[in-house]
């Protein structure tokens, strides 16, 4: 080869002569080596080629073999798959080709094998394909049960009519009529392919027609154990003094606080544990991803989720509606042969929140994600390098919720047009075979509860009030428009919801945005945070703690406790109510020492000089109005900010009422304690409660009157059922106090587009079908007279951010 290549080169420089020549056909002769080399030797040349540089589907023909594992999840990477995608393989040119050549052939393929069902469906609608609608029929080649999942569903499973049933044996109370029918419904619904279901009501709490009771109900007809209750921390001991009272021989185990039992023998003689989500999230995670303790890393297995459950139940299970939370994910792994979802509220903001409840109830395939290359199926989305599936390899892309691509996305994008119609009407198949709804007004003659008015009374800032108002809300704009300019909108989701937030307070009170912590010498410079007594809410010149570390002035505690010991009563504290230790010859405490004790906003006032608000002073003319008319009348006082709550009391008091508190800090003991204060006192007429803390699971019938004292998003925010539930006897008014030219004038207008969106996903009601878009949310912030709010894009912002 190499005297053919010399003789070659020096054919074109014959006659040359000198070392020049010499050289030049020396390297004439080394490239036409090459060349000859690559022309006779091209097919018989090996290539090492790593396996990343195949197309997809080439690199997995063999990895798909491996079948799922049983139960939840995806089955793990087998080794013998991590080796095949390691490895190099070694192949001709031509051999690559022909790979390539059939890769492409077999995508032709699979592409004309989608057209043609396209087009059949295409043909069907009279209209082009969605993109979800797409990805279905891409679905139906490796997952051919989804064809027709839904008419399965619709002629495979019957709707469960209720009928009526006799009365537990074991259980005291006697059940209403029904829910003797609830009590079958639910015995049949564990009997079918839920193993549970959901009991919901739209837009009304379940609790007012027994849901507690009917749950008892279904413990004591089958005395199996042990059953599980997840409730929020204020529903804890209702639910224990419901079974207490209604049952016999029930055994009950409150499953909260750090002393907890952690042997899972022990645990499992018990015949209820009720514990809280809160309790069960901390599990999980220490289990899941463990927690440092001396430098080390530790897991800590969670008891609850190595217990076989007979019965799991959710209360208040809109507590699990955003499925990438730890809370969710932590339900979504113990291990029951019945599952049970109690919600008033299951739908709030969006269709996708019932993704959750459904998902734990595990329906499949409609919780269950799927690839639409392969026959890969699973419960969970995990891709671990962020680039292929775990099991598969194929990437995200392939892969689709099923709940999404059928419901939610239609839904989002269309509303109750086209494939959004279609999407709300497979939710009703399933909802209809899944869930139970019942309706005060459909059960009105078996429950006898009285009226209930709601009324919205409305008023107007001050002129100092309105001038910081608007000078907030101008604010608002400009920060938002400044976020707008920079493209940095949205990484500013939180601080967005915290400009609307301020808005929702200066609605309030000035004070809850201008005294704000987290606003320190920002509006006005910060003069310090006194120590206030919880007995007078004035400054507590010789400061003291009690054991349940609430804080009073040395001269007023003594004065309460002289007070308590003549009556012969046994003092309890003022705040929580539970039995009062405290030492009265204890030093002074000083700032510094009570940091871990809640002051409040009224220790950084000077509250001789402290003014109202228009709200607050609505509140205190309705409730003084009520006080004339009937001293004995009890009132609840809602709100979602602490602070208020504090201003509130703070004023209430000085006007002569008797008040009690709800906190979120209270510990179940303390809550429940409070609660039994407020009903067994005659004296006490105002109850003040945090949303959050006593906004659900809570039944305080001695009260007749609700005063919701700032606007929520939400419409079905369930405080004004607290009161008008069975036991009511009085007629029921719910009063909203709105700011009118504010931002709480607007979030009433969204709350009826939400309530249509609730009828239209829960209720057979077709004309309430309606659609929440970014326009309707476009009047939160209307031109005000000063003409502030000229750009079109802040308003479509708030649509998009809020849903």
């Amino acid at each position: 080869m190499l005297r053919a290549a010399i003789v070659r080169s020096l054919g074109g420089a014959r006659n040359g002569e000198g070392s020049s020549s010499k050289n030049a056909a020396a390297l004439c002769a080394a490239a036409a080596e090459r060349r000859i080399a690559r022309a006779n030797l091209q097919d018989n040349i090996e290539f090492e080629l790593n396996s990343d540089d195949l197309d997809e589907s080439a690199s997995e023909l063999e990895s798909e073999e491996e079948p799922l594992s049983e139960g939840k999840g995806k089955a793990k990477a087998t080794s013998a798959k991590v080796n095949d995608t390691s490895r190099k393989k070694k192949m001709t040119l031509a051999q690559l080709r022909a790979e390539r050549r059939e890769q492409a052939r077999i995508k032709r393929l699979e592409k004309k094998a989608n057209w043609k069902e396209e087009r059949d469906l295409i043909r069907k609608l009279g209209r082009k394909l969605t993109h979800a609608e797409k990805s279905t029929v891409a679905l139906h080649k490796f997952h051919p049960e989804l064809k027709d999942v839904w008419g399965d569903l619709e002629a495979s499973i019957e709707i469960i009519t209720p009928q009526k049933v006799e009365q537990p044996a074991n259980l005291k109370v006697t059940l209403l009529p029904f829910q003797q029918e609830s009590l079958f419904w639910m015995r049949e619904q564990e009997k079918g392919i839920w193993g549970g279901g959901m009991l919901a009501v739209p837009c009304i709490h379940f609790l007012i027609m027994g849901k507690t009771i009917q749950i008892i109900a279904l413990l004591v007809s089958d005395l199996k154990a042990p059953n599980l209750v997840i409730a929020p921390t204020v529903a804890i001991m209702q639910w224990r003094n419901e079974i207490a009272a209604h049952t016999d021989g029930l055994k009950v185990l409150v499953w909260h606080g750090s002393s907890r039992e952690s042997n899972i023998k022990e645990m499992a003689k018990y015949d209820v544990i009720l514990t809280t989500y809160a309790v069960v999230e901390s599990c999980f995670r220490k289990q899941e991803s463990g927690f440092t303790r001396k430098g080390f890393k530790v897991r800590e297995v969670s008891p609850v989720h190595q217990i076989q459950w007979n019965r799991v139940i959710l209360d208040e299970a809109h507590n699990i509606k955003e499925r990438s939370t730890n809370t969710a994910k932590a339900t979504f792994e113990l291990k029951a042969n019945y599952r049970w979802c109690l919600s008033g509220t299951p739908l709030q903001n969006r269709v996708g929140e019932l993704y959750s409840l459904v998902r734990f109830l595990g329906g499949d395939p409609f919780s269950y994600y799927f690839c639409k290359k392969c026959d890969c199926k699973s419960l969970h989305w995990r891709f671990s390098d962020k680039r292929s599936c775990d099991d598969c390899g194929h990437s995200p892309m392939q892969h689709t919720c099923f709940w999404n691509n059928e419901i939610l996305t239609p839904i989002q994008k269309n509303g109750m047009v086209g494939p959004g119609k279609i999407a709300f009407k497979k939710l009703k198949i399933l909802l209809d075979r899944m869930m139970l709804r019942r309706t005060k007004l459909q059960r009105a003659d078996d429950l006898d509860l009285p009226p209930r008015t709601v009324i919205v009374r409305r008023d107007y800032f001050s002129p100092e009030e309105k001038e910081l108002y608007l000078s907030l809300f101008s604010d608002a704009k400009r920060q938002f428009n400044t976020y707008l300019d920079q493209g940095t909108v949205l990484n500013n989701y939180s601080n967005i919801f915290s400009l609307l937030t301020r808005m929702r307070q200066m609605a309030c009170h000035p004070d809850l945005v201008l005294r704000s912590k987290t606003n320190a010498q920002v509006f006005v410079p910060e003069n310090g945070e006194a120590t206030v007594c919880r007995l007078c809410n004035d400054i507590a010149e010789d400061a003291i703690q009690s054991k349940c570390r609430h804080i009073f002035d040395r001269e007023c505690i003594k004065q309460y406790l002289n007070t308590a010991i003549e009556q012969t009563v046994r003092p309890s504290c003022p705040v929580c109510h539970l039995p009062l230790t405290i030492d009265l010859e204890a030093p002074a405490l000083e700032i510094e020492e009570n940091i871990t004790a809640r002051q409040g906003i009224l220790g950084r006032l000077d509250l001789s000089t402290w003014r109202s608000s228009s709200k607050i002073e609505a509140l205190v003319e309705e409730l003084s109005n009520l006080r004339m008319q009937d001293s004995t009348t009890k009132s609840l006082v809602f709100s979602q900010f602490v602070n208020f709550l504090d201003l509130i009391a703070f004023r209430l008091q000085r006007a002569g009422f008797n008040i009690c508190r709800l906190e979120g800090t209270m510990t179940p003991a303390a809550r429940d304690a409070t609660i039994q204060h407020f009903m067994n006192n005659v004296d006490v007429t105002v109850f003040l409660v945090s949303l959050k803390a006593g906004g659900v699971a809570l039944n305080l019938t001695e009260a007749s009157r609700v005063y919701l004292m700032d606007s929520w998003w939400n419409p079905a925010v369930q405080a004004m059922d607290r009161i008008h539930r069975l036991g009511q006897h009085r007629p029921v008014k719910a009063i909203k106090l709105v700011v009118e030219d504010s931002i709480e004038s607007r979030i009433i207008q969204l709350q009826e587009k939400k309530s249509a969106m609730v009828d239209a996903t829960l209720s057979t009601d077709d004309s309430a079908m309606g659609r929440l878009t970014p326009e309707d949310v476009s009047t939160f912030l209307l031109k005000q007279s000063t003409h502030l709010l000229t750009r079109g894009s802040w308003d479509s912002y708030l649509g998009y951010v809020l849903f």
